[in-house]
């Protein structure tokens, strides 16, 4: 398969886009009838620094260090590349002739502008468009894949590609990795909690939380989705066993006002599980999943309806990516997804009743970036601190 053709009425994440060849491998059909990849992600870590600020600040040089490296071998292929480009001698004897070098036939300055990643230290990372490999041996070539690439530093994630909007869940997105990032940067605030991710498609991010997190709860709707998401939790084990951690894969619907016990359901929820969650809880997450204004209004109110419950103070976190479109009734470029997000933010900390109070700050993205995808300026991960407003009112 030389191209991957999509239609007009889906939707592709970036990240798959932009996943380099190799490491995007189709593996099966879904219950659905829609193709299933594996990709892998790498994390930017080693053993000695994951969680140390030493560390840290040794992520940040190496990512200049990367960046500069970088820049300079652009501007080397570009002096080499051109056949016409002048020598160094020639440059001494006369700077015109690389100037001219730079000019298109009308004399127009001609500028070659390449895409710069702030991961790119993987000579195999390209902004190519996505052309799968399909794994025509079926489950052998598969198991050779995993048995290569089965460092502590490769997350493998199961994901299907250009899917309808109600399928997006389905993909992993930016979102999901900037999230990640700032677990793995800020492990201490997690270690030992039990952890509630709302929406968590792929488990992507549960998966990550695992490393410092005790108990997690990734709830997400859809037999199909959630098995998806079951299946990779198992795929990326090595992460929960070194630190015990359990992730549960479990159905939460937030249109629905309780939680599911249907014994029917393979995912659904028991009431020791149900009381474990209200009793111990003290982190939700949730990652890129505000792209439905219904969707939106609704996963506030249920976040009200949990923090409510919960028995300890909680701490949000939510990350979400801007992502522009023209529309005709405004016809303007707008954010709309984006802007119904505000305004709900808004409205939760305008919350003044006798029950609930809540704190919103945005998250300034200064922590180093420990997986490879690209950071864009439109990412965005904020945090809401959900108090009982009785237990601030006897302090």
């Amino acid at each position: 398969m030389d191209d991957v053709m999509f239609q007009s009425d889906t939707v592709l994440s970036d990240v798959h886009l932009h996943t380099p060849r190799k490491r995007q491998l189709m593996i099966r059909l879904n219950a659905v009838g829609q193709p299933v990849f594996l990709s892998q992600f790498k994390l930017l870590l080693n053993e000695s620094n994951r969680n140390s600020e030493k560390g840290k600040r040794n992520l940040k040089e190496k990512t200049l260090r990367c960046q500069n490296s970088n820049a300079e071998e652009e501007n080397v292929q570009e002096s080499t590349s051109d056949p016409s480009s002048p020598s160094s001698t020639e440059k001494e004897g006369s700077s015109l002739k690389g100037i001219e070098a730079l000019l298109d036939e009308d004399g127009d300055l001609e500028v070659v502008r390449k895409p710069c990643f702030s991961y790119a230290e993987d000579e195999n990372l390209s902004r190519d468009k996505v052309c799968p490999i399909i794994l025509t041996k079926g489950g052998v070539v598969l198991e050779e894949h995993e048995q290569e690439d089965s460092s502590c530093d490769i997350i493998k994630i199961e994901h299907t590609m250009a899917t309808p909007l109600e399928d997006v869940g389905k993909q992993v997105w930016r979102g999901a990795l900037l999230l990640g990032d700032f677990i793995l940067c800020n492990q201490d605030l997690f270690k030992d909690h039990t952890v509630l991710e709302l929406g968590g498609g792929t488990g992507i991010v549960s998966i990550i939380m695992a490393k410092a997190a005790k108990t997690i709860y990734c709830t997400d709707i859809g037999g199909d989705l959630l098995d998806m998401c079951e299946r990779n939790i198992a795929l990326n084990k090595r992460f929960t066993e070194p630190a015990e951690s359990k992730v549960t894969v479990r159905v939460l619907d937030w249109l629905q006002n309780d939680f599911c016990t249907d014994p029917d359901n393979a995912y659904s929820w028991s009431e020791k599980e149900i009381a474990e969650l209200h009793n111990l809880t003290t982190v939700i997450v949730a990652a890129d999943v505000f792209y439905d204004d219904d969707l939106t209004d609704a996963f506030f109110k249920m976040l009200y309806r949990i923090t409510s419950d919960l028995k300890h103070p909680c701490s949000v976190y939510l990350s979400i990516e801007k992502r522009l479109n023209f529309t005709l009734r405004h016809m303007d470029v707008v954010c709309e997804a984006y802007s119904h997000f505000r305004s709900a933010l808004n409205d939760l900390q305008k919350i003044r009743d006798d029950k609930m109070r809540y704190t919103i700050e945005l998250v300034q993205l200064s922590f180093p970036q420990c997986i490879v995808y690209e950071r864009v300026e439109q990412l965005e991960l904020w945090k809401i601190t959900a108090d009982k407003t009785s237990e601030r009112s006897t302090q």
